[in-house]
């Protein structure tokens, strides 16, 4: 059975919350269950790490390279700036999917660029929670 984490950086503690128009009405937890359903019918064993904090987020790819088969990843505002969590996604040498909720070519000018598109598998991003299972279904039959 292959094991994917679901690592979720700033702010999307706060989904349902945090700009129901941009990022939609469904809660953190509600979007965990969506992908935890999604996992079961994948046969794919998902576990789910939120951090606020950059360095955790590193902390947890580093310690997906031992023991997760892929990475589904919001990294949030960190995405178009981290160097730091761009150059731990190049290092665990696992597939990374990015995955964003909103469409971030169609926002923000300086939301169109990520620094992490360049050492991920691909990137997902519009679809809202349907985003992390796209992401996750690309993982699991890969």
């Amino acid at each position: 059975m292959k094991r994917i984490l679901i690592l979720n950086g700033p702010n999307l503690n706060l989904l349902g919350r945090r700009e129901p128009g941009v990022y939609g009405d469904d809660s953190y937890e509600a979007v965990c269950a969506r992908i935890a359903a999604k996992a079961e019918e994948l046969h794919v064993r998902v576990t789910f790490v939120q951090s606020n904090s950059e360095g955790a987020l590193i902390d947890a790819l580093h310690a997906a390279m031992d023991e997760q088969d892929g990475v589904v990843l919001n990294a949030g505002a960190y995405t178009h700036y981290s160097y730091a969590i761009r150059d731990a996604i190049a290092a665990i040498k696992i597939p990374v999917v990015e995955v964003h909720l909103s469409n971030i070519h169609a926002r923000e000018e300086f939301r169109h660029h990520s620094v992490l598109a360049a050492v991920c598998r691909g990137q997902i991003s519009g679809f809202g929670p349907m985003s992390y299972l796209l992401g996750l279904q690309a993982l699991a039959l890969e």
